[in-house]
């Protein structure tokens, strides 16, 4: 494929919002309390956010961290973060970000696989490096964000170059790599997901049409990667009091505070702050008018949870759910609106999750389920309108590779031409109205000797019973011949009493529907594991070992 050699940085979007509104608030992040209480913010400017990641993009190039350098960064949501990111393109180095709410073990594979040669990050990641140095091998350069204790190297001071002076941005091309993003591996092996400049180009603009954002907006910044793009579309991104890596746990008071202090406008929330944070304020009675939109993505959002925030919001604001992936996002989208007034009572009736429409500029099909590489894309890969099959996207967000993993793009890239499909490896169909439904992944689908059974359709219909909190379909057994098996988890109000009964009306419903009719077998279980980020990703492999063990 020839190189697009188009000069893209996306760092040039910061120069341009610190040139025409150089005084404007950039970042805030609270500075700490008050004996009564109350909250101090401190900010930067866009200008001062500017100088900074200049200051430290020239500290960086001195002491080897220079253009494709994969560097590992480490660091909770701050001021030298966004300064940090901003640096890296600057100098057209390559930050290597891996979530840690995927465990320590999945993580330190990660970081190994990615070949790293510079690490910086707060003191508890030049521990682990201490802890476990075979997988840091190639690190080469360290560099500490606060504290330096016994490791040597450097400090974030230690590399600012003071006083400012303008730093020469690289001139990055449009297919040159500007991070690597690995996948949580909640539904499989962890990947190395390669940006390109042009890529991140290209979702910025996507956002900022698809929501109609302005300069004029303020975004509360829960998840640290989608916070980057605020400040290079001119947005003032504030930053909460929270565990980023915790969204579960957090405390609604801490939400609200700073929505309300700052008059927040926007707002990205995972479905688990969502769910907490709605539950609070639906019980308080709280309303946010400053809040014109929010947007809930990483897991799938039950409408439960929906109709909960949308409880807080006045007007016409309104919950947007995306869908995509860590490799392609965002590239189909829905409103709450739609969601609570039509498609949620069709979920129910298991038609799948409506995800929406795709995004203005990305293309969606359908195609023939299959777990085999497909090498050339055709048009008779497509299946009918109304069919179920694997989702695949193409478009200028949508990345073409993995971080050296060859199998890994066999089974997730399509050719087409110059072009690249990716293979969402996730199930569902499209309807008369153009709406994506979603039915699951495709590694979770059970084959049995008379069809195919996905797991989001066939879940609803027990999801329907009140003492049911949530399902999760299995199968045991080789392919085409599985066993399907319903474990379900009852609500956590509930005393338990009764399940001979329970079951009874489960087995019930089953029967009444065509989707369920074939399922014998309902297994209670106390606690679904799931991802720890989001407590939504049903890690259903490990439910169909114990599910094996059990039935």
């Amino acid at each position: 494929m020839a190189k697009n050699n188009k000069v893209v940085n996306v760092a040039s979007y910061l120069k341009e919002m610190a040139r025409v509104q150089p005084y404007k608030r950039a970042v805030v992040c609270p500075a700490g309390r008050d004996k009564n209480g109350r909250i101090a913010y401190a900010h930067l400017t866009f200008r001062q956010l500017d100088r900074e990641s200049d200051c430290l993009a020239r500290g960086m190039d001195k002491v080897g961290i220079t253009r494709g350098t994969r560097t590992i960064l480490m660091v909770k949501p701050s001021f030298e973060f966004f300064a940090l990111i901003f640096a890296f393109f600057k100098i057209g180095a390559v930050p290597v970000v891996v979530d840690p709410g995927m465990g320590i073990g999945r993580m330190l594979n990660c970081l190994h696989e990615s070949k790293s040669e510079a690490l910086i990050g707060i003191p508890p990641a030049h521990i682990l490096r201490m802890i476990a140095p075979k997988y840091f091998r190639t690190v080469k350069v360290w560099i500490t964000v606060g504290k330096r204790w016994f490791w040597g190297g450097y400090t974030l001071e230690d590399i600012c170059r003071l006083p400012w002076e303008p730093y020469t941005m690289t001139k990055t091309s449009r297919d040159e790599t500007a991070a690597i993003l690995f996948t949580t591996g909640s539904t499989g092996p962890a990947k190395g997901a390669v940006y390109t400049h042009g890529n991140f180009d290209a979702q910025l603009r996507h956002i900022k049409s698809y929501l109609g954002l302005s300069t004029d907006e303020i975004d509360l910044s829960t998840f640290p990667l989608f916070a980057l793009f605020w400040p290079a579309l001119g947005i003032t991104s504030v930053i909460p009091d929270m565990d980023p890596t915790k969204p579960a746990l957090v405390d609604p008071e801490k939400i609200i505070e700073p929505i309300i202090n700052h008059g927040v406008t926007n707002m990205f929330a995972s479905p688990a702050l969502l769910n907490r944070v709605g539950t609070y304020g639906k019980e308080k009675g709280i309303k946010l008018p400053s809040l014109k939109r929010v947007i809930s993505a990483g897991a799938p959002v039950p409408p439960s949870v929906i109709e909960k925030f949308a409880a807080m919001l006045c007007g016409d604001a309104e919950i947007h759910t995306p869908y995509g992936a860590t490799e392609a996002v965002p590239v189909i989208s829905i409103t709450s609106n739609e969601i609570l007034s039509e498609t949620r009572k069709l979920s129910e009736q298991g038609y799948g999750t409506c995800i929406g429409r795709p995004l203005q500029g990305i293309e969606v099909r359908i195609i023939k389920i299959t777990d085999d590489p497909i090498a050339e894309w055709s048009e008779t890969l497509v299946v009918p309108s109304g069919e179920i099959g694997e989702i695949t996207v193409k478009g200028d967000l949508v990345t073409r590779q993995y971080f050296e993993k060859p199998m890994a793009d066999a089974i997730a890239k399509i050719k087409e031409g110059n072009q690249i499909w990716h293979r969402m490896g996730d199930l569902g169909w499209m309807d008369k109205k153009g709406r994506i439904w979603f039915c699951g992944r495709k590694s979770h689908r059970v084959t049995t000797k008379n069809g195919t059974l996905y797991t989001i359709p066939c879940e609803a219909i027990f999801n329907n019973h009140p003492r049911i909190f949530r399902s999760a379909l299995v199968g045991i057994g080789p392919p085409l011949k599985q066993i399907p098996v319903i474990c379900i988890e009852i609500e956590h109000t509930d005393d338990g009493r009764n399940k001979r009964e329970l079951k009874k009306e489960l087995f019930e419903l089953a029967r009444s529907n065509e989707l369920t009719k074939d399922i014998k077998t309902i297994l209670f279980h106390k606690s679904f594991p799931v991802d720890i980020r989001h407590n939504s990703k049903i890690f259903r492999e490990k439910l169909a070992i114990w599910a094996e063990k059990n039935s």
